[in-house]
């Protein structure tokens, strides 16, 4: 929409200070002529914008006007960008919405309104763990990672000191990414006792990537948990029971004529996988390994030794 545009032409102009109608159609996506007309359309409006012709021209604001769109203070800008940060991964209308908001923010609060946008990553994929409660110390440690102020913390009885990086939601689970004297750690924040924020100030790592950093350690992590896969097949409605179970470690397959689906699961050990799929009965048909099915097979002989009509409780 045209005003979209029109407000998206001023929040560039505050930023930058000077756009030509090139730059302004590059960033919006138009034609350098619509973003022409945009411009003078503004001017035109009253706006107190105005052309420079030659080699280093544009447009720009008259004396550097500026135009407040979003009424927001410091603390209130950094608690917007904190909860719609994580969504702008996965969504181009709230990118694009906190690039637009972002432009509209006095220079002061632009620094930490980004760094907030980045704190945390969303992970909605489980481990096969629930009921976790929000942990103590999250909104500390929020302000720690925009504001780059190391911490001190007791983690498993041991002191530690280190440098928050990001913070990662995965499925109600919260971690910590955090630079430390060894390297790079994880930290689970259920774990983590006694955090003081300290007044002391650090730089992230040039080119640190809080996706990139949380993809591998997700990696290391599932290849030691994942150390037996199961071929199977399931009706396809009961898909999304199999993947609350089984998380990250649940890839469908196949969907065959019968309306089943082959999927393939992991855990630890044979066994952990048998018990979690021996309550489902005949519902469910492993394919694959043999050791799998085997264990099924037991748990199903020890279940019917224990309440065939006749045999006495253990």
């Amino acid at each position: 929409m045209r005003a979209d545009r029109l407000v998206a032409a001023l929040l560039l102009m505050q930023t930058r200070g000077r756009v030509t109608a090139a730059e302004l159609a590059t960033e919006l996506e138009v034609s350098v002529a619509t973003a022409r007309r945009d411009l003078e359309a503004l001017s035109a409006a009253g706006i107190p914008v105005y052309p420079q012709p030659g080699r280093h021209g544009g447009w720009q604001l008259v004396g550097g006007a500026r135009t407040d769109l979003s009424g927001l203070s410091n603390a209130e800008a950094q608690a917007l960008f904190l909860l719609a940060g994580p969504a702008a991964a996965s969504s181009d209308e709230v990118k694009t919405a906190l690039r637009k908001l972002l432009r509209a923010l006095p220079e002061t609060y632009r620094t930490e309104a980004r760094a907030a946008a980045g704190a945390t990553l969303v992970d909605p994929a489980g481990w096969g763990e629930h009921g976790h409660d929000r942990p103590d110390g999250l909104e500390p440690l929020q302000q720690a990672v925009v504001r780059q102020h190391r911490i001190r913390f007791t983690y498993k009885g041991v002191q530690r000191e280190a440098e928050p990086w990001g913070l990662i939601d995965k499925d109600g689970a919260w971690y910590l990414i955090a630079g430390t004297d060894r390297g790079q750690r994880t930290f689970r924040l259920d774990r983590i006792a006694d955090l003081t924020v300290t007044g002391q100030t650090f730089t992230r790592p040039t080119g640190f990537s809080l996706d990139t950093a949380w993809d591998q350690v997700v990696g290391t992590i599932e290849e030691r948990r994942a150390r037996t896969w199961a071929t199977l097949l399931i009706p396809e409605r009961f898909l999304w029971v199999l993947r609350d179970h089984f998380g990250r470690h649940c890839h469908p397959g196949e969907v065959l004529g019968d309306g089943r689906v082959h999927v393939r699961v992991g855990a630890p050990t044979p066994r952990d996988i048998a018990r979690t799929l021996s309550g489902w009965g005949a519902v469910v048909e492993v394919i694959e390994p043999s050791e799998v099915r085997t264990e099924l097979a037991r748990i199903g002989s020890e279940l019917t030794a224990l309440y065939t009509p006749g045999n006495k409780a253990m």
